[in-house]
């Protein structure tokens, strides 16, 4: 779970560091980018799901990060903008992981603009997949959440997580088609599949599953 330590999420970069970082050679600025992409990159990627809870403001990369978690939940009073050009920058590094979640149409108002954007648009747009009206509630919804996430075998949450990434956006070939007949052919021959399976029909729980 991706949280904020105050009461906002995240609130982008430094601008004194930013204002640093305006000095450094290419080379060193190119550098200094990729590890914030690298960053994005290894948390999109990550094996097991994260959920991205959202408080306050998500500004900039933070918005980034809520893009790259796979649920996101925000509560009421939460916003979001794509401040970059308002600094006379542009949000290139988080914009594959955004557009990826809110589609080249949104982002094309949202990142050109650099509104502000309430919790409400944020989830009508497919930033966020829920709002709570109270933290008390944004808690109570993520813990049924995760509850729902430890019903599913570890191995298969995360071959389905790495299946949506490789499947999304591309077209129904017949390779394709191959590549999808072999995971679940994995799966079924899988120790967690045959287990998964045979709890099923017994009317037990499987073994990762919590009594």
């Amino acid at each position: 779970i991706l949280a904020g330590r105050g009461d906002n999420f995240c609130a982008g970069a430094d601008l004194q560091w930013m204002k640093q970082a305006a000095c450094y050679s290419a080379k060193d600025n190119q550098a200094d980018a990729m590890r914030l992409s690298n960053m994005l990159n290894r948390l999109n990627n990550l094996p097991i799901p994260v959920i991205a809870r959202v408080t306050g403001a998500a500004r900039g990369g933070g918005v980034g990060l809520v893009a790259c978690a796979d649920i996101a939940i925000a509560s009421t009073g939460a916003t979001f903008a794509f401040s970059e050009v308002r600094l006379g920058l542009t949000p290139a590094t988080i914009s594959p992981f955004v557009i990826s979640a809110i589609g080249p149409r949104a982002a094309r108002r949202y990142m050109l603009t650099g509104e502000r954007v309430g919790e409400e648009e944020a989830y009508r747009i497919g930033l966020v997949h829920g709002v709570a009206d109270s933290d008390n509630a944004l808690d109570d919804l993520i813990k049924a959440i995760v509850f729902d996430l430890q019903s599913g075998g570890p191995g298969a949450i995360a071959t389905t997580k790495s299946l949506i990434q490789n499947v999304a956006g591309q077209a129904i070939t017949e390779e394709l088609r191959q590549m999808t007949a072999r995971i679940i052919a994995e799966r079924r021959a899988s120790n967690e599949g045959k287990d998964g399976i045979s709890a099923f029909l017994d009317r037990t729980n499987p073994p990762w599953r919590r009594k």
